[in-house]
């Protein structure tokens, strides 16, 4: 199996892999917190941004080879980048936070309206 065989999905504090034809999770590992989950794929390794830390992954087994808690920096969104990528990664994490921003809103106009 190659990397390009398979689709990765950020869920909820998990990186999930399933296979790119059947829809089959191949693995699945939860790296931290219960939030949303940032990844960047690259043909050797995925890497992947949750509550304050990032991850390396081996992309075919999920195992992790390293991770840093980016001690200092809190818990907030981050983004990923490598030379030679798109900017897909800033794009997802500016929607999440759009909508964490419009969920806080809409709960804060509830709760005045009450």
């Amino acid at each position: 199996m190659k990397t390009s065989d398979l689709v990765f999905i950020g869920i909820k504090g998990s990186v999930i892999a399933l296979d790119r034809v059947t829809g089959t999770q191949v693995w699945a590992i939860h790296l931290r917190g219960s939030g949303f989950v940032n990844i960047l794929v690259q043909p050797d390794a995925i890497l992947a941004c949750c509550y304050g830390e990032v991850f390396c992954l081996d992309p075919l087994t999920g195992q992790g080879r390293w991770q840093n808690p980016l001690t200092g920096f809190g818990y907030g969104l981050a983004t990923i980048a490598v030379e030679g990528q798109s900017e897909t990664g800033v794009a997802t994490a500016l929607a999440e936070q759009r909508r964490r921003s419009e969920e806080s809103a809409a709960a804060a106009s509830s709760t005045a309206a009450a």
